[in-house]
């Protein structure tokens, strides 16, 4: 479930008109069904409607069941599988909704405008929530309006991973590839091209566009959600580099055909095969290659901007109750119990034995709650190195995140760089040129939602 982040599908025109037909504005704080009243002392009753969850594993079923059993009689009922937007949207629409959902925090933002949650100040009021626990930038992302929409819970985090006997072949370190210097990146690439014969160094577009602008001193929207920088002569700088990284080993899709065919997630992946000199990637493909490949000669340090500071570009997943839920009393206890301190401990305890009884170390687990986060991270057990120092790397970063703030054309936003980051991979256009038409494109989306 760590290595699962629900996957935004573009919403079509159909639904999101009936939608916006039922629920204007941001969904004007419509008033839960049921008491409408949130006590943490309440009890409930019936079937708790969960959308949204997939890869179900010793964490969310522990978790699960700590909250279920907070309801206080209630059974939750889990709709497995990612979050289909179209179906949840239409769900809204025709008002039989889930309970609660599992979404992106950059969904909430669109989810919020169009009226298909509801704001959860009332919530956190009513179940004394301590929302000070939760990472800032994380809340930041749910937040529209001035209020919270949604409750955050798993954090994804970027670290600079790579092969250390790669690197030591062609006489670099992992500090040549960190993101601190790119003529370093640049010219490490063709020579961990050489040592590997496959990928030198992949910048991970179109995904990290982001980090890359951040790390050049750009943000691609403003910090009130109103207006995109997407043509900023900063992140047009940023796009050049990242793309031009993969011109130096002919070209993108020589790359992808690479990436492709490597097998990601086992044992025979690219860093174990030799095949991959250095990328930047989410902290929880270090479990993963501990996991499937612990003997990999493996080298990790965080992600840099150009001034040498740690950045990492901070999305993940959050709890939102529908517009209509028929129980968002019990959809808030369980949103709220999910992401507890103490809920998070339990469900690092049962990875912890599971690894123990397995022979590996237990390398953490990374969410939307910072004591939770500390309390885990005691828990960490030796991998020896370097899985110690990705560890170390991880938590590093997570105290260095940046987001990009809640706004109601957070769907249209996303595509427009994305397309733009595409079009340049595809060779289609330039890079300014691809900015200059996704500016254009993002600021018509953003003027339209947000009036």
């Amino acid at each position: 479930m760590t290595s699962r982040l629900v996957r935004w599908s573009v919403v079509s025109l159909a639904v999101a008109m009936a939608l916006s037909a039922c629920a204007r504005g941001t969904g004007g704080g419509a008033a839960p069904t049921a008491s409408g009243t949130y006590d943490p002392r309440a009890a409930f009753q019936g079937t708790l409607t969960v959308m949204g969850i997939a890869g179900i594993d010793e964490i969310a079923t522990t978790r699960i069941e700590k909250a279920e059993a907070s309801l206080g009689g209630a059974k939750v009922k889990l709709i497995e599988g990612d979050l289909d937007i179209q179906q949840f949207l239409s769900s809204v629409a025709s008002g039989s909704p889930p309970d609660i959902i599992y979404a992106n925090r950059d969904q909430i933002g669109t989810f919020a405008s169009r009226g298909a949650i509801i704001p959860l100040t009332a919530c956190v009021q009513g179940e004394r929530i301590d929302t000070s626990m939760y990472d800032k930038p994380a809340l930041g992302q749910v937040t529209f309006g001035g209020e919270l929409w949604a409750v955050p819970e798993f954090n994804q985090v970027q670290i600079t991973m790579a092969n250390a006997a790669l690197l030591r072949k062609a006489g670099l370190t992992v500090e040549d590839v960190n993101g601190t210097d790119w003529t370093k990146i640049a010219a490490a690439t063709p020579k961990l091209l050489k040592a590997s014969g496959k990928i030198g160094f992949d910048s991970k577009l179109p995904e990290f566009l982001p980090l890359w602008a951040k790390a050049n001193g750009a943000d691609l929207l403003s910090a009130d959600g109103r207006k995109a920088q997407l043509n900023s002569a900063r992140v047009v700088e940023a796009l050049e580099f990242a793309v031009g990284v993969y011109d130096a080993q002919g070209g993108f899709a020589k790359v992808k055909a690479v990436r492709d065919s490597a097998d990601f997630f086992g044992k025979g992946n690219q860093f174990a095969e030799g095949e991959l000199g250095a990328m930047p990637m989410e902290q929880w493909y270090v479990n993963v290659l501990n996991n499937v490949s612990p003997k990999t000669p493996m080298a990790f340090d965080t992600f840099h901007d150009k001034q040498g500071n740690t950045i990492a570009y901070s999305s993940g997943s959050a709890w939102a109750i529908p517009k209509g839920s028929k129980n968002p009393e019990a959809a808030c206890r369980f949103a709220k119990t999910m992401t507890l301190v103490e809920t998070w401990k339990a469900a690092a305890q049962a990875r912890l034995a599971k690894r123990k009884a397995e022979g590996k170390p237990f390398t953490g687990v990374l969410t939307g709650n910072t004591r939770a986060d500390a309390e885990i991270r005691k828990m960490v057990t030796s991998g020896g190195r370097p899985w110690d120092d990705g560890v170390k790397a991880v938590y590093e970063a997570s105290a260095h995140t940046f987001t990009l703030p809640a706004n109601p054309a957070d769907t249209e936003f996303k595509k427009a760089w994305q397309d733009a980051v595409n079009r340049v991979l595809n060779g289609q256009q330039e890079p300014k040129a691809a900015l200059d038409q996704a500016q254009q494109e993002a600021q018509a989306a953003l003027d339209k939602a947000w009036g």
